[in-house]
């Protein structure tokens, strides 16, 4: 086996990133690419008690999302990973929000250097908020800080 799964700590600060499922190519143009982003927040995870933990994703500007999760084991076909269910604060831009997430550990590499921990995943808007359907979905990403 070429890699093998992280041995890191979820709780932590994490820049998060999701992006528009769009598989056209950018050619280089920048604001061609800074246009599939979906959203950018800092996401603080606390230590999990068990296969469960909390957090949040902030946005910035007051507007965040309470986060809750569950460590979910590897498998035969994945490796370890995340589910988590973010919902908006009430009284806030966010109040409607209502979204879950699926991420995984990118693996280690052996050889790797300076390898950062790093979820990848996808997402899915399940209540329909400011005009917008329930059922989209887009790729997150989520780096872990130092």
């Amino acid at each position: 086996m070429p890699y093998r799964l992280p041995e890191i700590s979820l709780a932590g600060i994490w820049t998060y990133r999701s992006f528009i499922n769009d598989p056209a190519l950018v050619n280089g143009n920048a604001t061609t690419l800074l246009n599939m982003l979906f959203a950018e927040a800092t996401m603080t995870l606390h230590a999990p008690t068990g296969v469960t933990f909390t957090g949040a994703l902030d946005f910035g500007g007051g507007q965040g999302m309470d986060l809750h999760g569950t460590i979910t084991p590897p498998t035969a076909t994945a490796p370890e990973g995340v589910l988590i269910h973010g919902t908006g604060r009430p009284n806030t831009p966010t109040a409607a929000y209502f979204y879950d997430y699926q991420g995984y550990y990118v693996p280690h590499w052996p050889n790797g250097v300076a390898q950062v921990p790093t979820l990848v995943g996808g997402i899915i808007r399940v209540k329909p908020h400011d005009g917008q359907p329930a059922g989209y979905t887009a790729t997150f990403m989520a780096i872990k800080h130092p």
